[in-house]
This record gives structure tokens, C-alpha cells and sequence, in this order.
């Protein structure tokens, strides 16, 4: 392609063509230059992650808030009272800034993420968008159609990331019988045996797309669509060389069940670093060392209040785009996290796992845990670890 300069053009070009030339290459440099461009970073974590701690003495006091504040033990530890924190870790700027941990756990061992294993399920969802292997308003039942047989077919892809599919789920704990849990079922109950049999085994009962109910099964056969459509191009491995490798998270275990189903709604389980990378890699609008790895609006789609969840209006105060758990106003409700920054967003587990994104600051929180009776207060940890790092 010749940059237009008579000097090196060839002769034979004549004006009008020369000037179509130009026309096209001020066309062809303003859509690269409009181009939304993978954040720039001095360093990527891949292998490891740089390591500045704060000031110990700089910034004792407000140390010594968010510890006590986190760390703290109700009763003894065998009771399983109150905030039970494992690990704290903060980044900034890409950087290591602050860690601790408690209870045996230490930096190589791996975490159970639970539920804040679903946004790493839409995660994948956004790597096969990317790849055009799916499309959001595909019905499941193009790649699952054991659903077909089951009245399914009306549910879409998004449905699943957005919780909306309609399904007659119950997301019940430790305190339901398997009878009335779909969950608990599903994983400890007679729907171990065959679990996507077991989804599908719920009826829908509202509109897909319309309706907001967080289900663990929903994300179950998201992952189930991720792993189908991904395996398909990249082998059985794809997860990993399509994401987790590129991202550093190559020792991430994903559970399965016995039929192969990706235990994408709960079950996964990484160290607090490594599972960091995951926070910034949508810290850096789903980039990784100057390479897209999902659609340029995903991060932004991710982090929108879904529609179903503005029109149901459900009794879970937090707001959820895309399976992630969001610090924005709806409507009439304020946000969830008075003392935060609007534009945070966390993935979030069972029994106080944290994985905590906040743009505005550059700033990453990991906090994993094991509050069985009581969780930990996401607006507290979140104030109180700013603090320490501004």
C-alpha cells in the first residue's frame, strides 16, 4: 500500500486515482484509530505477579482496620461463627500491594471459588462470542439438544449468563433437604448421577428473558454450552488454551461431573493469585498482553444490570449483568455498596468468596473465606482495603 507522495508514486497513476487512494487510506486509518484498543500495562502477571507492598508503618492504622475488621475470630474456629477469612489480597496497578492469610491456608494453596466460579463460566461464554462460535440469542438447544425432548428450546444463551431462563429452580443451601433444593440435589442428591438430566428435568415456568432467578443451574448449562462449542474447534482442553493458560491461570481445576458436565455454577477452585489474573483480565477490558479475548463490549455488557433483572425487580438488592454482581442504582435502589465506587463489580461465592473489580481505581480485591454463619460485609472490606492502598 503506497503512501501518496508524488515523488514515489507510479507514474501511470493519475490524479482522480491518487486522490480514491488517499480517500481510502484516511478511511482505513480512522477505523483503526476509532478502534477500541487493549489497555496498554508496563507488566502482565502471567507468570507471577509484581510484588510492592505498602508501608507497613505508612499505613499501620488503616492496616490494622481492615485485619481486625477481617481477621477476627468469633468464638472458636471449630464453631464456625462470624467472618472466617483464609485470604486478603489487594493489587494495584497491577501490582501486589497487600497479602495475609489465616486458617493453614498460604500463597500455593488452591481455594474453593464456589458461585464466583459462574462469571468465569460467562467469561468463556464471551471467548467463544468472540470466536464466533455462538451467538447470544441462540437457543440452548443448538448445542445441547437433550433440551429439545425437555421443552427447552426457548431459552437462549444469554438467558443462562443473565439468570433469566424461566426455569422453576430452587437455589437452597444447607438448611433444605435434597427434596426441596434443586442444588443440593443436583450435586449431593440423586441428580449427582445425571446433572444436566437434572436441569432439564425443571420446567419453565416464566418467560425466558423476562423473569430474574438466580440459578445455579442456569450457569451449569452455560457451561455446558462453553465447553460443547469450544471443545468442538479446540479440543478437549480449550478452556485452558483458549483462556486460562493465556491468562496464567494454567493450575485452575474446574471440576466435572460423572457425564462430563463442566461444574461451571460452583465448582472451581485456584489460588488468590492466580484467580487475581481473572479479576484483571476484566480489569483490562477482557484483554491480555495486547490480545483481545472477548467481544470489545463485553466487559461493559458484563457490568450493566441485565434487563430481566431491572424488570423483575427481585429481592436480591445486588444487581447482575453478565453473572457478575454489580455496585450500580436501580430505578429506586441505591447502590448495594454505599462507600464504594460506583463502577465496582465481584464475582461472588458461597461462604464470603470475593473476587472484587474496581475500575476507577485500578484496584483488584481477592478475599476468600468460610463464613458459615454470617458473611462477610462486602461495603466494609471493600471501604476499609481502599484505605489502605490510597
Amino acid at each position: 500500500m503506497w503512501l501518496v507522495c508524488d515523488s514515489l508514486r507510479p507514474p501511470a497513476i493519475g490524479y482522480a486515482r491518487r486522490m480514491r487512494i488517499t480517500v481510502v487510506l484516511v478511511l482505513l486509518l480512522s477505523v483503526v484509530a476509532v478502534a477500541d484498543p487493549c489497555p496498554s500495562r508496563a507488566s502482565w502477571p502471567t507468570d507471577g505477579w509484581p510484588v510492592q507492598l505498602v508501608d507497613q508503618t505508612a499505613r499501620r492504622a488503616a492496616i490494622d482496620e481492615l485485619e481486625t475488621f477481617a481477621f477476627t475470630l468469633t468464638g472458636r474456629d471449630s464453631e464456625r461463627l462470624g467472618v472466617r477469612t483464609d485470604s486478603l489480597l489487594i493489587f494495584k496497578r497491577g501490582t501486589l500491594v497487600y497479602e495475609r492469610y489465616a486458617r493453614g491456608f498460604d500463597a500455593e494453596k488452591p481455594h474453593l471459588a464456589w458461585s464466583a466460579t459462574k462469571s468465569v463460566t460467562s467469561a468463556l461464554i464471551g471467548v467463544a462470542l468472540h470466536q464466533g462460535l455462538l451467538s447470544l440469542d441462540d437457543s440452548v438447544c443448538k448445542y445441547v439438544p437433550e433440551a429439545e425432548k425437555t421443552g427447552h428450546c426457548s431459552v437462549t444463551v444469554k438467558h443462562l449468563i443473565t439468570f433469566s431462563s424461566g426455569m422453576k429452580w430452587q437455589e437452597e443451601y444447607e438448611n433444605a433437604s435434597y427434596q426441596v433444593s434443586s442444588v443440593i440435589s443436583m450435586f449431593y442428591g440423586a441428580g449427582h448421577r445425571d446433572q444436566l438430566a437434572h436441569i432439564l428435568s425443571h420446567p419453565i415456568v416464566g418467560t425466558p428473558g423476562a423473569t430474574w432467578l438466580y440459578s445455579t443451574g442456569d450457569a451449569q448449562l452455560a457451561s455446558l454450552v462453553a465447553k460443547r462449542v469450544l471443545e468442538a474447534k479446540h479440543g478437549k482442553d480449550a478452556f485452558w488454551t483458549q483462556l486460562f493458560d493465556r491468562i496464567g491461570l494454567s493450575k485452575l481445576v474446574l471440576e466435572e461431573d460423572v457425564k462430563g458436565m463442566p461444574q461451571g455454577g460452583s465448582s472451581s477452585y485456584a489460588t488468590p493469585r492466580d484467580f487475581a489474573k481473572f479479576g484483571f483480565f476484566f480489569l483490562n477490558d477482557g484483554c491480555w498482553n495486547g490480545e483481545r479475548l472477548v467481544p470489545e463490549n463485553w466487559v461493559k455488557q458484563s457490568t450493566t444490570p441485565s434487563d430481566a433483572y431491572v424488570a423483575t425487580k427481585p429481592v436480591e438488592p445486588r444487581p447482575n449483568g453478565f453473572s457478575w454482581w454489580l455496585n450500580r442504582p436501580v430505578g429506586d435502589r441505591p447502590k448495594p455498596w454505599p462507600d464504594v465506587p460506583e463502577d465496582a463489580y465481584a464475582a461472588s461465592g458461597y461462604w464470603g468468596q470475593r473476587l472484587i473489580v474496581i475500575p476507577s481505581e485500578d484496584v483488584l480485591i481477592v478475599r476468600f473465606g468460610d463464613d458459615r454463619k454470617g458473611a462477610i460485609d462486602t461495603n466494609g472490606l471493600i471501604k476499609r482495603a481502599l484505605e489502605v492502598v490510597r
